[in-house]
């Protein structure tokens, strides 16, 4: 479909610039753009008992940070950058959902109200009133207030499992060590990385690692010296390094 037709590193850059003055056209194309990268990360984190549709909408709203966030000097690609922020906000959600259920509603507002207030700080200003976030929301104020207090009654991730146990494990230690997902979003990345490979090293790759290649092979078949293989492949595993840092 053409609303989901990959971005080139320069429309990105453009789309970027405008987004960050407040282009929502920009902005609109860059979650086009990048559908299938959100679509990646939100498969990870499913079957978690949170239906996809709200995951999707978790996700853009952690690609809309990242594009409020992105600074060109950080030296990464955007989708780089992009994929922690995605899975951090699905991550957070995750996590806030406790014991005592909010309804999707309420918890969308409330993660509206929490992203809206987080930039007002980061811009220095002062922080909206109830009347301020129902104006900007366009909601009633008690629906404000209610929100606020329903994000009170999500359990406290550092609350020890066992309060006699000097080294007990808190809530998000134990989602930490049971969540799989970040193998997944190392996998994203790194294909993100070999992606921009020249043409060349993405096949020293593609023989090595994914049709299990000896590297004298390797080089029978592109016409080099083993030895040459072996340097090039370390340089690739460098250069991929350096990218997914």
């Amino acid at each position: 479909m053409d609303e989901f037709k990959p971005l080139g590193a320069e429309e990105t850059i453009a789309l970027l610039k405008k987004a960050k003055e407040g282009d929502e056209v920009a902005k609109e194309r860059l979650l086009q753009g990048n559908f299938p990268l959100i679509k990646s990360i939100v498969k990870a984190y499913q079957n978690k008992g949170v239906d996809y549709d709200d995951l999707y909408q978790i996700g853009s709203m952690g690609f809309l940070k990242a594009i409020n966030n992105f600074d060109e000097s950080f030296g990464v690609k955007f989708s780089t950058y992009a994929v922690p922020m995605i899975s951090g906000e699905i991550k957070r959600f995750l996590r806030d959902d406790g014991a005592i259920k909010v309804s999707r509603a309420i918890k969308t507002l409330w993660l509206k109200i929490k992203a809206y207030t987080d930039e007002c700080e980061k811009k220095g200003e002062t922080a909206p009133s109830i009347e301020d976030l129902a104006k900007h929301f366009q909601v009633d104020a008690g629906d404000i207030v209610y929100a606020m207090d329903a994000s009170r009654m999500l359990v406290s991730l550092d609350a020890q499992l066992d309060e006699n146990s000097t080294n007990s494990q808190s809530v998000i230690d134990r989602v930490v060590l049971e969540d799989k997902s970040d193998l997944i979003l190392d996998k994203i990345l790194l294909k993100q990385a070999i992606q921009d490979l020249q043409d060349r090293e993405k096949k020293i790759i593609l023989l090595r690692y994914y049709r299990s290649k000896t590297q004298s092979e390797v080089a029978l078949i592109l016409g080099i010296s083993q030895v040459q293989v072996s340097r090039l492949e370390t340089k690739i595993i460098e250069k991929l390094k350096n990218r997914i840092k």
